[in-house]
């Protein structure tokens, strides 16, 4: 891999889970060696969901791959596939999947903040 540019095929990086709940994500930050944003694939099967959380300081967009849903700030919204999202820092965000169909989602935070394994400023709301 060049410094200059990379390309990783996300299906050969190993998935993990959340610390905060069992959807499965694959960490793409390191393969692709990003210094300026983090970057996760991130697969919501039908009925999971993510916990809701905001980053403080990092903004974030997702990349629907697939048909997908996200709630931002307790409001649920359908994103057709190819569709992108962008979530200020302060909202309260998670993904979701109310259908029998597993949704895909790429997520891009930045600037990037804490390292690949913990997020740092990764807020869960007492009243959730």
């Amino acid at each position: 891999m060049t410094e200059d540019f990379s390309i990783v095929e996300p299906a050969d990086v190993p998935t993990t889970r959340f610390d905060t709940c069992e959807t499965a994500v694959r960490k793409l930050t390191e393969p692709l060696g990003c210094v300026e944003l983090r970057v996760n694939q991130v697969i919501v099967e039908p009925g999971e969901v993510t916990t809701p959380h905001t980053h403080e300081g990092q903004e974030e967009v997702f990349v629907a791959l697939t048909d997908g849903q996200i709630s931002i700030a307790d409001e649920i919204h359908d994103v057709p596939e190819g569709g992108i999202v962008r979530v200020d820092p302060e909202t309260v965000r998670n993904l979701l999947n109310r259908t029998e169909e597993t949704h895909v989602w790429l997520a891009f935070g930045a600037p990037p903040i804490g390292t690949v394994d913990d997020f740092g400023a990764y807020v869960v709301p007492d009243d959730r």
